[in-house]
Parts: C-alpha cells; structure tokens; sequence
C-alpha cells in the first residue's frame, strides 16, 4: 500500500484549489465532474490534495458530510496493486467494508471504502491505479 491521496469535501474548490497551488507549489493536474461532484486533484510529490465540490442540487456522501461536518478531510486513500485482493486482506483482519466489491471512482480507478468505525475513526478509501 502507498499513500494516493487526501480527500477534502469543500463548498467551494476554485478558490482552495488556488490557494493550495499558490502556498504548495502544487499544480491542478486533473479535474472532472463524476457522482453529483466536481471534483479536483492537485498533484504532490508523494500523492495528490483531492478536493470535493458537490455539484448544485446535488445528493451524496460529501453533500451530507459538509452538512454534519463542515469543510475539511473527508477521508485518506492507499493505492493498491490488486484492490481485490486488498479488501479480501483487510476483511481477514477485521475491518468492515462499505464496499464489499470495488466501484468506479475519480479519474478511472477502482475504489473501496473501509467503514470508519473499524480504522480508528478514519474513512479509509482503497484505490486501484
């Protein structure tokens, strides 16, 4: 496993996007509209900032997670090699999956998320690249 990237729910990506390239040096390397979100990544050297706009009227997970929440780190992803296999490792150790099977995600990969209640509070997202 290797670190992929930090999730950010945000009511407003344009300006946090400008502001993380501006203070980071870190350049906005892909963005797309996907699931009710706008989403943005901003490249590091070791992974990526991705920020998550919902889309007017939109539905979801981040939607409800601003409004509980507020801004601020939705969850942390871990690349894997064979995300198949991943979940089937973490099941065996305990966790509990939201995603038994992985789903599309952002930029074309397959993602998982692991329940936030077996990680230490953290929501846990699995990505295959």
């Amino acid at each position: 496993m290797r670190f992929d990237h930090a999730g950010i729910a945000t009511d407003d990506a344009a300006p946090l996007a400008e502001l993380f390239a501006d203070a980071f040096e870190t350049p906005v390397v892909h963005e797309e509209t996907f699931d009710g979100l706008h989403v943005t990544f901003l490249e590091l050297d070791n992974g990526y900032f991705e920020l998550l706009e919902p889309v007017p009227d939109a539905d979801g997970a981040i939607p409800r997670y601003l409004d509980s929440n507020g801004p601020g780190i939705h969850h942390v992803a871990l690349e894997t090699d064979d995300i198949t296999t991943a979940l089937e490792t973490v099941s065996d150790c305990g966790i509990d999956l939201i995603d038994e099977e992985p789903r599309p995600g952002a930029w074309g990969h397959d993602v998982a998320f692991l329940h936030p209640k077996t990680t230490g509070g953290v929501l846990v997202e699995l990505v295959e690249h």
